[in-house]
């Protein structure tokens, strides 16, 4: 049996993406894509795109950035950083603490499949 796995950087940022667009309730009905770029990907990372969460209003912040590297998609947290670390190790993601300031939260998305498990993370951090 050939098992197909997702493991392009591009296509798995466009799952995300996908997979944020499509829901309209709980704190990811609160997020946006936003500030889209169209990128191969590098050994480094390309920006992507952002994600915004509504937080009052009309008002917005963003939440995350999406960096699309040659064979996965890296999504770096701006808030929740804290949440995003806990929610990202129960979802079986490999993340790790960025030492800026402010403090980010990095989670890498090595597979396809994996998208769907930022979501929880991205809930998580929104709230």
């Amino acid at each position: 049996m050939v098992v197909d796995e997702v493991r392009d950087g591009r296509r798995i940022a466009q799952l995300l993406a996908s997979e944020v667009r499509g829901h309209e309730r709980g704190a990811l009905g609160r997020c946006a894509v936003v500030d889209v770029h169209d990128v191969e990907g590098s050994e480094f990372g390309e920006f992507a795109y952002g994600v915004d969460v509504a937080l009052d209003g009309e008002a917005s912040e963003r939440l995350a950035d999406v960096f699309v590297h040659d064979d996965r998609a890296r999504v770096e947290f701006r808030l929740g950083v804290d949440a995003a670390v806990d929610a990202a190790r129960e979802a079986g993601l490999r993340v790790r603490p960025k030492a800026t300031e402010p403090p980010r939260t990095v989670v890498f998305v090595e597979r396809g499949v994996e998208a769907k498990r930022v979501l929880a993370v991205l809930c998580a951090a929104a709230d």
